[in-house]
């Protein structure tokens, strides 16, 4: 086709994201418009960028997140048997992660009194802008499709300069499309550190807001599955 998927495709990721910046900025009541939106979308950019070094110099492909490891699976990109050892390390290291966060910032916990404060779950696990579940998931699906989408065209992404590229991937995702819900696209980096402040004596801590959990449960494993599906398809 003379380089018409290619470009159908290319363009199509551009806008997303290019088109997703003017929404987050200019519509009402999404996280974007918070002056330290920037700071935290870089900074979880920044967090997958070394998380990605790390994982790859102990052996790992540097997935990091459940919706990359399922997604990759299911359509052949990455073998079953090592499905649940990767699982249960995203899971656990997010888990412990949290507490890290827990000890470090226990006395600022102390001090902050209640949720209109700033101690709330949402430091640890994501919430919507605007509570609609159905819309919550389908945001969290589209934010995980253009996370995962370009990551399968990466190739070996844990040499080089790649794991830098993938935390900008992260930056750009949440710039453009986090705002609705503060992009967990990632079960474990939501689900683990929620159970950790459910479980563990934080100081002032309020709801832990389980009945949400399921969208960013289940909105970016859908959305891990459409990304590699396509991919499958396109290598066909």
């Amino acid at each position: 086709m003379n380089g018409f998927l290619g470009e159908l495709l290319g363009t199509f990721v551009l806008v997303v994201f290019g088109v997703g910046s003017g929404a987050a900025v200019n519509l009402k009541k999404t996280y974007s418009h918070a002056q330290n939106w920037t700071f935290i979308s870089l900074a979880w950019g920044l967090a997958v960028t070394f998380g990605v070094y790390v994982a790859g110099q102990f052996g790992s492909q540097g997935h990091l997140n459940p919706a990359v490891t399922v997604g990759f699976a299911i359509f052949g990109f990455f073998p079953w048997s090592h499905v649940i050892p990767y699982l249960l390390g995203q899971f656990i290291g997010a888990f412990l992660g949290a507490v890290i966060i827990i000890i470090q910032y226990y006395p600022h916990f102390k001090i902050t009194q209640n949720t209109e404060q700033g101690n709330s779950v949402g430091i640890f696990a994501t919430a919507p802008a605007i509570n609609n579940p159905l819309f919550n998931f389908f945001s969290e699906t589209i934010a995980t499709f253009f996370f995962v989408f370009p990551l399968l065209n990466l190739g070996n992404f844990t040499t080089g300069l790649k794991p830098l590229i993938v935390g900008l991937l992260i930056l750009v995702v949440g710039q453009t499309l986090g705002g609705t819900t503060g992009f967990a696209i990632n079960p474990a980096r939501d689900w683990s550190p929620r159970l950790a402040y459910t479980l563990l004596p934080i100081p002032n801590k309020s709801n832990a807001n389980w009945q949400y959990a399921w969208v960013p449960m289940c909105g970016p494993l859908f959305g891990g599955f459409l990304a590699s599906g396509l991919q499958f398809l396109l290598n066909k």
